[in-house]
């Protein structure tokens, strides 16, 4: 069954990059009809030529051939027309050009082909700060090159300590902050990342209820599936490097690595800077479909009738029928993660079976805590005081390529689209 929903917007959108998130991109949108035709640079030379690149496009390990997904059963050949001169071709009918010529953004000529909206997808310019004749090149190099708004698919990484933010970059999630988006004054949109994506949508509706002064700590792992990043065999590290745990085979091993969701999620929600939050990544054999175990300290109001599973459960059941019920799945039943693989528009999928809490008194010194004149605290003696608190874990299952990250991601760019028009 074909997924079409609409007329193309009157509009050309320029994808840089043709890796994971590049080349489900080109599904996404091919899929929805967002625009008129897609420029897609590789920057480089591929195989043998453009069939190659077709058959990539075309076939993929995780999600199987773009004619299935596009219209099911009945897998009609859908990449047509391909013009090895030009670099073009035909995908589901919608008109697609592959620019093989710079990697470095300045240099890929947008202008030439009308491109005024680019999302870059290769992971490598994500300094906001650098300048756009950069000689390593940058997403400002992206606007020289005739683009005007730049979409990153990752979260902002500010390379020289001590600089600020820039007033026309800007980071959002949709379903959580995408009014944070100024069309007249941002021009670079970062749209976070997979894992800050899911922890934004489980973390919201916890704070709505609760408050950030309630919520006196959190953290998370974030179970989280292969990435290009990792090696398929054991190989040396570059020269310089400081973690050789990527070099290691992802076939054989679980791999701790780190993760940029904390300081992400401070973009997008700006309470949790008021949070103690610990943000921790384990990268695990397969190859999508990742999970989030969040734990929470909240302050309770009293022993006696304290925060249950069956309150944390209601809050996000609330959230998914609700202001969230485009993005958050709120689900009874038991999963394994093949089972989230390509659920679409599910940023987060609460496995509700899986909701924790444990409530308990903990003693607190005042002694420890009070301020004041040392003569005058010597005079004073308090006594423990006992407060009640309750500790909540909640799991969230979130497709990190195509589901979740690339759906968002690309309603993201059709919703900046639309104020370009």
């Amino acid at each position: 069954m074909s997924i079409k929903t609409k007329e193309p917007r009157p509009m050309k959108l320029g994808i840089n990059g043709l890796g994971r998130i590049g080349k489900l991109s080109v599904w996404h949108h091919v899929a929805k009809r967002s625009f008129s035709e897609l420029v897609v640079n590789i920057g480089r030379q591929v195989g043998t030529g453009l069939h190659d690149i077709a058959a990539a496009i075309d076939r993929d390990s995780t999600y199987g051939r773009l004619g299935v997904y596009l219209h099911g059963h009945s897998c009609i050949k859908v990449i047509e027309n391909l013009n090895e001169q030009e670099g073009t071709m035909t995908v589901d009918g919608v008109p697609v050009r592959i620019l093989r010529e710079s990697r470095d953004p300045k240099g890929i000529d947008w202008r030439r082909y009308g491109v005024d909206l680019v999302v870059d997808t290769t992971g490598v310019f994500r300094d906001p700060t650098a300048p756009g004749d950069d000689p390593k090149g940058s997403l400002r190099g992206h606007l020289e090159a005739g683009a005007s708004k730049v979409v990153l698919s990752a979260p902002f990484k500010i390379k020289e300590k001590g600089l600020e933010m820039p007033e026309d970059a800007v980071t959002t999630v949709m379903g959580i902050n995408e009014d944070d988006y100024v069309p007249e004054k941002h021009v670079l949109i970062s749209a976070a990342s997979c894992t800050t994506t899911c922890l934004a949508f489980m973390v919201k509706p916890l704070l709505d209820h609760f408050g950030p002064k309630r919520i006196l700590s959190a953290s998370m792992v974030t179970v989280h599936a292969a990435t290009g990043s990792q090696k398929v065999l054991d190989r040396l590290p570059k020269a310089g490097a400081t973690d050789t745990r990527k070099n290691r085979s992802i076939f054989n091993n679980i791999i701790l690595t780190t993760t940029g969701a904390a300081k992400a999620l401070r973009l997008v929600i700006p309470e949790m800077k008021s949070i103690g939050f610990i943000a921790e990544s384990v990268r695990i054999p397969t190859n999508t479909g990742s999970l989030i175990v969040l734990v929470l300290t909240i302050q309770d109001e009293s022993l006696e009738n304290p925060i249950n599973r069956e309150l944390i459960n209601g809050i996000y059941k609330s959230a998914a029928e609700g202001s969230m019920k485009d993005y958050l799945i709120y689900t009874e039943e038991q999963h394994v993660s093949s089972d989230i693989i390509g659920v679409p528009s599910a940023a987060s999928i609460i496995e509700a079976t899986e909701t924790h809490t444990r409530t308990a008194a903990i003693e607190v010194d005042p002694n420890l805590v009070c301020q004041g004149p040392e003569e005058a605290m010597e005079k004073i003696t308090c006594a423990p005081l006992k407060i009640p608190v309750t500790q909540v874990v909640v799991y969230g299952w979130y497709d990190n390529e195509l589901g979740s990250y690339t759906t968002m991601l690309g309603e993201r760019i059709e919703s900046i689209a639309d104020s370009m028009l």
